[in-house]
């Protein structure tokens, strides 16, 4: 896994862009943190994706329970769905409550793409 990673000061929004190669795909991701969500983009086809939205659920239960649905996109991927998981559970556990906008345009759904991806964020994370 090859990554390069850079920050550009001048666009307004903090983020954190990154090239990475998983599998044989160039994969390009974007961490962007805003005041109210984050986002990640991330990308093999040059395009969106699907988007997929992840909170933790506000209520009285000692175990955090997250919801996670797909705004745009293929609905039958579950492996999208646990990537979006993966990481707001990771986000939430690091003492922040935003929700977490997540595109994923791939080629290569598999296990191994995701969990890759989701590394390269967790590294590069903006929270």
């Amino acid at each position: 896994m090859n990554m390069g990673s850079s920050s550009v000061p001048d666009f307004p929004v903090p983020h954190r862009k990154l090239s990475l190669e998983i599998k044989g795909n160039k994969t390009e991701v974007v961490v962007s943190s805003y005041d109210d969500y984050f986002l990640v983009i991330a990308t093999q086809i040059g395009t969106m994706g699907t988007i997929l939205h992840a909170r933790k659920e506000e209520g009285m239960s000692i175990n955090p329970t997250f919801s996670v649905s797909v705004i745009f996109g293929k609905r039958d991927e579950p492996m999208l769905v646990a990537c979006a998981r993966q990481l707001i559970e990771h986000i939430s556990c690091s003492a922040s409550s935003r929700p977490l906008v997540l595109s994923l345009g791939l080629k290569d759904h598999s296990t191994e793409t995701l969990k890759a991806i989701v590394s390269a964020v967790i590294e590069n994370r903006l929270w």
